[in-house]
């Protein structure tokens, strides 16, 4: 079956495999895009694609493996990367995820795709917090959850908000000296931090608001 008004028509049988998994592909990134990625279904997306909803379950296993495949890297899925690291510790998540993000943005997906959807996670375009929902839906709330720590939540939050810092000054603000900066040195500097706020006992770590 093929999707109306997804490029040019093919002469011929279009091959069975990666090209209807490329077609789910498209069609998942313009309904997240469009409904955010609480709303997008499986459903949708097959029928903006032109397939039968059951080749959606074939090829990807749940939402979230989905958009992880249509918005990152191959190999890289966030959520499983975050439920891997975070049971080693605030070490290894702090680095793991830090790397992670580096890398996604390294990739291919960081210019083509991520760097406008990353304009997302600071937007007031509902039509552009997509992003964001899965991100605190999916990765962030995995490693909440993942983590051994107190106040998880709050301390992932400011993890989070860290990195996203840094890849905005570095990728999006291009500042120098960040910009041109290695990912080890990246790392080197900016790990500490990570690790205090998962770390630090909370009453240091908020001041004397309530607990």
């Amino acid at each position: 079956m093929r999707a109306e008004g997804t490029g040019p028509r093919r002469r011929g049988r279009r091959p069975a495999g990666e090209d209807t998994r490329a077609l789910i592909l498209d069609a998942a990134r313009a309904q997240f895009a469009e409904h955010g990625y609480d709303k997008a279904s499986g459903r949708s997306i097959a029928r903006a694609a032109g397939v039968d909803p059951a080749l959606v379950r074939h090829y990807f296993a749940g939402k979230s493996e989905l958009f992880a495949a249509a918005f990152v890297p191959a190999g890289i899925n966030p959520m499983a990367r975050v439920a891997e690291l975070a049971p080693q510790g605030p070490d290894v998540l702090a680095e793991g995820i830090l790397r992670t993000a580096l890398a996604v943005w390294d990739s291919p997906h960081g210019s083509t795709i991520l760097r406008p959807v990353f304009a997302g996670l600071i937007s007031a375009d509902p039509k552009l917090r997509f992003f964001r929902e899965y991100l605190v839906r999916n990765v962030f709330g995995t490693a909440a959850r993942k983590l051994d720590v107190d106040h998880a939540e709050l301390r992932i939050n400011l993890m989070a908000s860290q990195v996203a810092g840094v890849l905005v000054a570095k990728v999006l603000l291009e500042l120098e000296p960040l910009a041109s900066a290695d990912h080890d040195t990246v790392v080197r500097i900016v790990k500490p931090t990570l690790v205090r706020y998962l770390t630090e006992p909370y009453e240091s770590l908020a001041g004397s608001g309530p607990g």
